[in-house]
């Protein structure tokens, strides 16, 4: 090859290649822009355009530039754009990728999917149809999976004369909207597809030119000026494994690296497990390097460790240093397409890269109405809604926020056989449980003591156990537990309390009140209760505890003497009551993440026991636990 030959194919390879998505409702002229454009950068293949125009001529129909883009035979003759399709053009400065989303509202799924493969985005509105409530659902989901720039083509100006006060007021519209929404448009730009104005070329300073008055860039000119996102491979290593395969005598962990880069003798860790080893080999297929010693985002791979440990399918892999989360439980903002309702309670599976749970919708928050973008609350999220809801899975996942990174930070909700929404994953509220299950000491052992637990309840004359109070703030859970305590204290019982704020002052002073620091407090007390039952001692534990999942990890180490006390009170008769003025502080923002109120309470799914201290009294509280006590703790 020619010197100057191979250069110019080195800088090809080396040229960006941005992945940007046009989306637009059905008519407004989608498919028309892209044909044009393709044919104004000459990135048309050759004799495409030739083809094209034979096969209007067979058809006795008008050229559509429309149908450069529209391959399928059911597009053509349906006259919509049903699924996505990439084609790349090509300008000066970089290569494209050019995701073509359909619009028809029925296709809304395979829009989603355009958007979240996209850097940036081309929106279309037709001039004389205007911003339609399907141009808003399209800015609001390009919002919710992440593409942050937008620029906007008020298509079809000749059929408004090229009115610049129509334009204008398209522009104020649009832009204010998808302000809202937290995306800045870039550019809003006039163009006619059709004719060819404002897509690749322009006439400058000629003001006798159809759209003379506009001095700003043409789509071209907007597409580069579209920032080219952070590399993958500067991202924390995430590889969701694939799958395991059995080699010889070599066990190759199988993925695609979404994001990060990975090297041989790095220590690496597989979550949820938490278990890591080193790299030992990189293997690649076909075997066009011989024995690699790194590879980066997007590549494919399989890998060999030093060490053999656990390792199966849906896992995460990372570096040992900065790892995913770790939850049952996080928050979502989903679009929901299913053909029946998204409802609480009802079963589904969630796909998260290779992994795929079996989950629950805990609750539905509320409805976004992405027309007006107005809220309300909702039992159920219907087919082509947004929801934000609550979604627990019946293990502990790995996972990334959507914010953090979106390849890991995204999912889709499975209903039945059908793929019926998807959404980004926000962990606002909740903590990661990774800390709260790693288990770092090494060389320790248990002391048996002479003393056995039979013994000291023989001696006692009752059960030892744990009474796990738990509700909202005001709700009268340490009165309750105080009055208790002094009751059983009088009729023999061992009894001890021990009370949120009390263990604060010493045992958990270093802690506050994040959500990771919550799960960790709640954590401890459930250990420090688990010794006093072993004791046994009646512990009165009370705790707002807001999380499930810290309340469960209580029960698991306590075991069968664990007795979950839910003290059932409104959050309006809390608030009433508000004894220490903490409701208070916290509307008016004094406090951050006060439970109730601006950060989650996830009420017990089976409460062992109930009280409604709203209908009842402290001392009728205290005599219905007198008699829940003498049944489950007298010998």
């Amino acid at each position: 090859m020619p010197k100057d030959a191979k250069i110019q194919a080195e800088a090809d390879r080396n040229r960006e290649l941005l992945r940007t998505v046009i989306v637009g409702h059905v008519d407004h002229g989608k498919s028309t822009l892209v044909g044009r454009l393709f044919h104004d950068t000459g990135s048309l293949p050759d004799g495409k355009m030739e083809a094209i125009t034979e096969m209007c001529r067979k058809r006795g129909m008008p050229f559509e530039w429309a149908f450069l883009m529209d391959a399928m035979q059911a597009e053509r003759d349906q006259g919509i754009t049903i699924d996505t399709s990439q084609i790349w053009f090509h300008t000066e400065k970089r290569d494209y990728t050019i995701i073509d989303a359909p619009g028809h509202t029925e296709f809304l799924k395979n829009m989603v999917t355009g958007a979240a493969q996209a850097d940036a985005a081309l929106l279309v509105i037709d001039a004389g149809e205007g911003v339609q409530e399907q141009s808003r659902r399209h800015g609001y989901l390009l919002s919710l999976m992440g593409v942050r720039q937008v620029a906007v083509a008020v298509n079809k100006m000749d059929r408004v004369d090229y009115s610049q006060a129509r334009f204008d007021e398209i522009e104020a519209e649009y832009r204010q909207y998808l302000n809202s929404v937290g995306v800045d448009a870039t550019f809003v730009v006039p163009v006619s597809a059709r004719e060819g104005d404002m897509i690749a070329m322009r006439t400058d300073g000629d003001e006798k030119a159809n759209m003379g008055w506009y001095k700003g860039p043409t789509v071209v000119e907007a597409f580069d000026s579209f920032k080219m996102p952070e590399p993958l491979s500067h991202q924390a290593l995430r590889m969701p494994v694939q799958d395991v395969y059995k080699f010889d005598d070599r066990r190759i962990i199988a993925g695609r690296i979404e994001s990060g880069k990975l090297r041989v003798g790095d220590r690496v860790m597989f979550s949820p497990l938490n278990k890591s080893s080193r790299i030992k080999s990189i293997e690649t297929w076909p075997d066009s390097r011989e024995n690699p010693t790194a590879a980066s985002a997007g590549e494919s791979v399989g890998i060999t460790l030093e060490e053999q440990i656990f390792v199966e399918r849906g896992q995460i892999m990372s570096q040992v240093d900065n790892p995913p989360v770790e939850t049952d439980v996080f928050r979502a903002r989903i679009f929901w397409l299913g053909r029946e309702p998204l409802s609480v309670k009802k079963a589904y599976k969630i796909k998260i890269g290779t992994l795929q749970a079996n989950a629950k919708i805990e609750s539905v928050e509320r409805i976004v109405d992405t027309g007006d973008l107005s809220n309300r609350e909702a039992e159920q999220v219907e087919r082509n809604q947004v929801g934000e809801v609550i979604i627990r899975c019946k293990r502990m996942i790995a996972l990334d926020e959507f914010t953090e990174n979106p390849n890991t930070g995204r999912f889709v909700i499975v209903d039945g056989y059908d793929i019926a929404g998807g959404g980004i994953i926000s962990m606002e509220g909740y903590p990661d449980q990774r800390s709260l299950s790693t288990v770092k000491s090494t060389n320790i052992y248990k002391v048996t003591t002479n003393v056995d637990r039979a013994a000291r309840e023989r001696r006692n004359h009752h059960k030892g156990g744990v009474l796990w109070f738990t509700g909202l703030s005001g709700a009268g859970k340490s009165t309750i537990a105080v009055a208790l305590e002094k009751a059983l204290f009088e009729r023999g019982y061992s009894t001890y309390v021990l009370d949120g704020d009390n263990v604060r002052y010493g045992l958990n002073a270093n802690l506050g009140f994040s959500p990771e620091d919550r799960a960790e407090n709640i954590r401890r007390v459930g250990e420090v209760a688990s010794l006093f039952s072993d004791a046994g001692v009646i512990v009165l534990s009370s705790f707002i505890s807001p999380y499930r999942s810290d309340r469960q990890r209580a029960r698991d180490s306590v075991g069968e003497g664990f007795h979950e006390i839910y003290v059932a009170t409104p959050l309006e008769v809390c608030e009433e009551r508000d004894p220490k003025g903490l409701y208070k502080k916290a509307r008016s923002g004094e406090i951050k993440d006060f439970t109730g109120v601006s950060a989650p309470y996830e009420e017990p799914a089976e409460a062992d026991f109930t009280l409604r201290t709203a209908e009842r009294s402290v001392e009728e509280c205290v005599e219905e636990l007198l008699g829940y006590v003498g049944h489950k703790f007298d010998l």
